[in-house]
């Protein structure tokens, strides 16, 4: 008995859900098994989508229509690392190969949110999973740090014992996630914000009435970023909070006073009350000895791997002038680093700590410039959206995601959060939730016959 249409498409959604709930548990996807498992379930998603198309022969909806430039320029990246594969440009074959896979992965990802998830009520079940996941990998990660349980996913820790990592190895990439996941939050709070004048009733409704368990999931995932004791994390995500958060109140003038209320909240309440009760002293310790490790490492002084960065880019940028116009190949920055790695380093660095340098290293400007046009275009939905300030809902949705990106592209100036395949899944699907905060449509309902 083969399935319906509409079955097959609300199973098409139920497996995109499913696979964002999946990719960040088994270690942010950063395994070979788990990346061969996140390709083939795209594939297969993909597939369905598109015979799930065929037999509709549905009209490319708006939401599709506008994605559309923006998947082009994520597939001209990958057919650059093709190029780069069977023309012999890669200095590591199979992790080009392995680059090549994701970044297809990825762009399927993209077309199966941007044209499955083009409703409100679908949108809002998207964000609500995101959301989900990040409060899960959030609770999990505090509770085994307060506990001194310290398991990861399946396996005990090995490394950031005393840190929130949820079942991450780094907690950096954990705080990476978390900020994308937070903004999903505060979009969606925002989002479903309450248009009626002002009132302190309004506000303690909206403080302990329906919205409380979506308030409560963010406070959850503040006190595990703070946990994380991520400095670029951190500081990325409240930079970007700030920014955002300004720029929304700016734009809109209704009702100012309770939206300032709304992010102030987030920043006051869940940062200075909260989370000075799980970590937030330490973190400050560990920001404050920044410089003081910088310093060390300029006199010559053997550091941890993560204090040894400035080092890794004054050494990798050898590279970059080396293959600037091509790159060395995606995925090869382990294999080529060793060579021009100073003396100072004895730590094997499979990544670059820059994202930014990571990319222009493997992909050259070539690879690098759709890549970076497609973020661009990200960032121009989510702002449009922001401004449509006659739609409290575009205009929430678009804050969200204009938060989650900016916070994420700050945080990899000093990490590698978009090597990591959970990590860069999510930031695709946040792209993705740009296009549909400005161009999704309302569900027509049934007329009575």
């Amino acid at each position: 008995m083969t399935c319906s249409l509409p079955s097959l498409e609300r199973a098409l959604m139920a497996g995109v859900l499913v696979l964002l709930l999946w990719i960040p548990l088994p270690q942010g996807s950063n395994r070979d098994w788990s990346i061969a498992l996140l390709v083939l379930f795209c594939a297969v998603l993909g597939l369905g989508w598109a015979i799930n198309r065929y037999r509709r022969n549905r009209a490319v909806g708006p939401t599709l229509k506008a994605g559309l430039p923006m998947l082009g320029l994520l597939l001209l990246s990958q057919v650059w690392v093709l190029i780069q594969c069977l023309s012999g440009r890669t200095a590591d074959l199979a992790a080009s190969f392995e680059a090549l896979m994701l970044g297809l992965a990825y762009g399927l990802l993209f077309l199966l949110v941007v044209d499955l998830f083009r409703t409100r009520r679908r949108l809002t079940l998207l964000l609500g999973c995101l959301v989900v996941s990040g409060t899960l990998q959030a609770f999990y990660g505090a509770a085994m740090t307060l506990s001194g349980v310290e398991w990861g996913f399946l396996q005990s820790k090995t490394a950031y014992i005393g840190h929130a990592t949820g079942t991450f190895i780094n907690r950096n990439h954990l705080a990476g996630y978390l900020e994308l996941t937070m903004a999903a939050g505060i979009g969606l709070l925002l989002a479903l914000r309450d248009e009626r004048p002002f009132s302190w009733v309004n506000l303690l409704e909206m403080l302990l009435g329906p919205k409380a368990r979506l308030r409560l999931a963010l406070v959850v995932m503040v006190i595990a970023l703070v946990m994380s004791h991520s400095r670029m994390g951190n500081t990325a995500f409240f930079t970007s909070l700030l920014l955002v958060g300004g720029l929304f109140l700016l734009l809109n003038r209704q009702h100012r006073l309770r939206n300032g209320l709304i992010l102030a909240s987030l920043i006051l309440i869940d940062l200075l009350i909260i989370s000075q009760y799980f970590g937030l002293e330490k973190l400050a310790d560990r920001l404050s000895s920044t410089q003081l490790q910088a310093d060390l490492s300029s006199q010559g002084v053997v550091l941890e791997a993560n204090d040894l960065r400035a080092q890794v880019y004054e050494d990798a940028i050898q590279l970059l002038h080396e293959r600037w116009w091509d790159g060395h190949g995606a995925g090869s920055f382990e294999v080529v680093f060793p060579r021009v790695a100073s003396a100072q380093i004895d730590a094997a660095f499979d990544h670059a700590h820059n994202d930014y340098l990571q990319f222009l290293i493997e992909y050259g400007v070539l690879g690098s410039l759709p890549l970076a046009a497609f973020v661009l275009l990200a960032l121009f939905h989510a702002v449009r959206a922001m401004w449509m300030r006659e739609s409290t809902y575009r205009s929430g949705v678009g804050a969200g995601v204009l938060l989650a990106l900016i916070a994420l592209l700050l945080h990899a100036f000093v990490d590698f959060n978009l090597q990591i395949p959970a990590n860069a899944a999510t930031f695709v699907v946040c792209c993705a939730l740009a296009v549909l905060a400005s161009e999704h449509f309302r569900e027509r309902r049934a007329q009575p016959r």
